[in-house]
């Protein structure tokens, strides 16, 4: 078995295993040249490349509100139906069901919610508090997420683009972006509502991420005019679901709770598990190897709304542990039904 079969049988979950602790302290570099070697070689089906999630991101998942299709909130800007198509590359391009999705992008000014101190051809603008034009949806049957917005504006240093991010439960497994066709964006900066801002020297070919013409074939959306004045956009966005583990792909948590990462981490004699639940619930704490093999059961009751927490301890509930990296997994049942997220711990 060569290398690129090596990688391609691994999935993501291995390339996460080739570096300790996961991939946080993995150098971008080295995790891009990796996937790179996944794609297939016939083109039908590959692995999204990856991208920097750029400096306005913004963590939504704890609220329900987000996860929803239409992310306008009554901005202004031509209509752009947005779909997404999330496919396992390790498995025939075969959809892959409830993977969350995420996407974030600039008004039609070129501002992004969330964020103050955003200097623009309109002065400076303050949108802390706002989340226009940021959605969550969760893939249906056919791997797909359909999401309402308009074509993004632009700003200073960067083409047209939209951020986007896939979660198999809580484990980051793609951050990537999307591209517009040159043309197309210089046709719609003509139009009565993106003209006061001008036209965008820059290009696909010239953007600092979008420059590589062998990556943004991928990210390049396929867009059509949908006959009433707007846009239909596709994208099909190909993952590697790790072939073994954990990762059952189960709905996130639709706003019923937030699961933090444990610290310290990586941990020496006990580490902590914080997480807060918006309605009382059944909590089920589980604890996995890298293997996909259930090792302890650290939680199994009924809890109160609001902050709580596990604690991990090698001289008592974790003293049978052995390995470095294992996954906790977060299993919260409650009238609005079961919701699961995964994290991965370390071990010194």
């Amino acid at each position: 078995m060569n290398r690129r079969d090596i990688l391609k049988t691994a999935g993501m979950a291995g390339i996460v295993s080739l570096f300790p602790f996961g991939r946080s302290r993995a150098s971008k570099a080295a995790i891009n040249r990796l996937q790179k070697e996944l794609w297939l070689e016939n083109g039908a089906c590959v692995l999204i490349p990856q991208e920097t999630a750029g400096p306005y991101p913004f963590d939504l998942s704890s609220n329900a509100d987000m996860f929803r299709q239409d992310i306008t909130e009554g901005n202004a800007g031509t209509p752009l139906n947005l779909t997404l198509t999330v496919v396992n590359i390790n498995n025939n391009c075969s959809p892959v069901q409830n993977a969350r999705v995420d996407i974030w992008h600039c008004d039609k000014d070129g501002y992004y919610s969330a964020y103050n101190n955003q200097p623009g051809y309109l002065g400076t603008r303050n949108n802390v508090g706002k989340t226009f034009f940021r959605g969550i949806q969760l893939t249906d049957n056919n791997g797909q997420v359909t999401f309402k917005t308009i074509y993004p504006g632009w700003y200073t240093g960067r083409v047209t683009h939209i951020h986007m991010q896939v979660f198999l439960n809580s484990l980051l497994s793609a951050t990537s972006q999307m591209a517009f066709p040159d043309a197309l964006n210089t046709s719609v900066y003509t139009t009565s509502l993106y003209s006061a801002h001008g036209q965008n020297q820059i290009k696909n070919a010239t953007d600092n991420v979008f420059s590589d013409s062998s990556n943004t074939q991928y990210e390049m959306l396929d867009i059509t005019d949908d006959g009433s004045g707007g846009y239909n956009a596709s994208l099909t966005i190909g993952i590697a679901v790790p072939l073994t583990g954990v990762i059952n792909l189960e709905p996130e948590t639709g706003g019923q709770f937030r699961l933090e990462q444990n610290y310290p981490n990586p941990f020496g004699e006990y580490t902590t598990i914080p997480f807060t639940l918006t309605n009382p619930s059944h909590v089920l704490m589980e604890l996995y190897d890298m293997q996909g093999r259930k090792v302890l059961q650290l939680a199994d009751s009924r809890m109160d709304a609001g902050k709580q927490e596990i604690r991990m301890d090698k001289r008592g509930n974790a003293a049978s542990l052995s390995g470095r990296s294992y996954i906790y997994q977060l299993t919260v049942t409650n009238e609005n039904g079961t919701f699961r997220q995964c994290k991965v711990l370390a071990m010194q």
